[in-house]
């Protein structure tokens, strides 16, 4: 461990494409429950949970320094674990030597971040790094329907234990699983799915909404247990803990309306696979672009995995340097033919209008930037809130209709 991490400090690390804030959010949940408190960092922040779920801030700069700091405050707190959302750029540039972590994760891997990779395999060759610096006795907590698990089980120290899991929604299993989990159960009030392990059967539910949260929810008990959490404990403190903001949020209803981080095609996939099933008959429309100056490849998959809407509505992103429209050109090759589409670059404009002309059977997604609070357009960085421009879209439209 490296001397800048305070001793006996204990620390989990989660990686891949999509989820890693949510499972990080959870096993944070789940380590609090056993002892408080938790250093967390995600890209959301960094704080420190307590073993009530409440979340403390703590104003630290986003580096390590100031991760280190995060650790620190926590071992002065009497804290005994870390919950770390690790990025590839950040092992890339050799975060997990410096900062070994006793049980890592991995959740998933799709197509992101190009750009700064250049290649698929230089991509999971920097998330492999967590597993390659286990230390004697770790665990490697591993989505077993994931092909790229395979890859990373060949990795770990035989020095360290492998732990794989799986949710029949990501496919088949690549390798027998230690945590098997069947069909989730989704529902307004969250998600639920049965686990069978060796001789017995577990049920994890999450407030999270969407197959993909079962997943994540899976993998966080699995870490915290290898941690020495205890089961009930673990289960009980996933089931209560909050998901984080912009993941499936549900700001809304009639028409529901939902913000979620999803920004590359699988997860908007999933995403929309998950508003598919709360709309029912009704109509789903999802209002979403991409960040210029970044992985610009990913674009027709984005139009492909939309067109599982029955409305499209491309506006803008975080355009940066790029133009808007170019963007949104490039996504729409991807679209299926004959799909309804309407273009809208002002993106409260866009989501104005796709609320406005939803019926509260409806569900409308809007997607891409979750938890942002800023818009980053040409050299300017201005404030945009994808839930609160909803909320006041909402609004609006109650008083244009007036008493039901």
């Amino acid at each position: 461990m490296s001397p800048l991490v305070p001793h006996g400090l204990r620390c989990a690390g989660v990686t891949g494409t999509n989820g890693k804030t949510t499972t990080t959010t959870l096993l944070a949940a789940a380590l609090a429950r056993a002892h408080a408190p938790v250093a967390r960092a995600t890209t959301l922040g960094t704080s420190l949970v307590h073993g009530d779920g409440r979340d403390e801030p703590l104003e630290v700069a986003h580096t390590l320094d100031g991760f280190y700091a995060a650790l620190h405050a926590c071992a002065q707190r009497g804290g005994a674990f870390a919950a770390v959302e690790t990025t590839s750029e950040a092992l890339a540039e050799g975060f997990a030597q410096r900062v070994p972590c006793e049980v890592a994760v991995f959740t998933n891997l799709t197509r992101d971040h190009l750009d700064a990779h250049g290649t698929a395999e230089h991509y999971l060759a920097s998330k492999a790094q967590l597993f390659v610096a286990l230390p004697p006795g770790g665990v490697a907590v591993l989505n077993g329907r994931d092909r790229a698990a395979t890859l990373l089980a060949e990795i770990v120290p035989a020095h360290a234990r492998v732990v794989r899991y799986g949710v029949t929604t990501r496919g088949d299993a690549i390798e027998p699983l230690d945590a098997d989990g069947g069909v989730p159960v989704i529902d307004a009030s969250g998600t639920r799915v049965e686990v069978r392990l060796a001789g017995s059967t577990v049920t994890v539910s999450t407030r999270a909404i969407g197959a993909h949260f079962a997943e994540n929810a899976v993998a966080a008990w699995l870490a915290a247990e290898a941690l020495g959490v205890p089961r009930d404990a673990a289960l009980a403190a996933i089931a209560a803990a909050a998901p984080p903001p912009g993941r499936f949020e549900v700001v809304a209803r009639a028409p529901c309306v939902v913000v979620d981080y999803a920004h590359t095609p699988d997860a908007l996939a999933r995403t929309l696979e998950t508003a598919r099933a709360l709309a029912g008959r009704g109509k789903l429309t999802v209002v979403f672009g991409a960040g210029g100056e970044r992985d610009r490849g990913k674009r027709p998959a984005m139009g492909a995995a939309a067109s599982a809407a029955d409305q499209v509505v491309l506006t803008s992103d975080n355009p940066r340097g790029e133009s808007s429209r170019a963007i949104a050109e490039a996504i729409r090759a991807g679209i299926t033919p004959g799909a309804s589409v309407i273009v809208e670059l002002d993106r409260r404009r866009a989501i104005e209008r796709a609320i406005a002309e939803s019926g509260v059977d409806d569900v409308v997604v809007l997607a891409g930037k979750g938890h942002e609070r800023t818009q980053h357009v040409g050299e300017k960085v201005r404030p945009f809130d994808d839930a609160a421009v909803a909320r006041e879209a909402i609004a609006r439209r109650a008083r244009r209709l007036g008493p039901s």
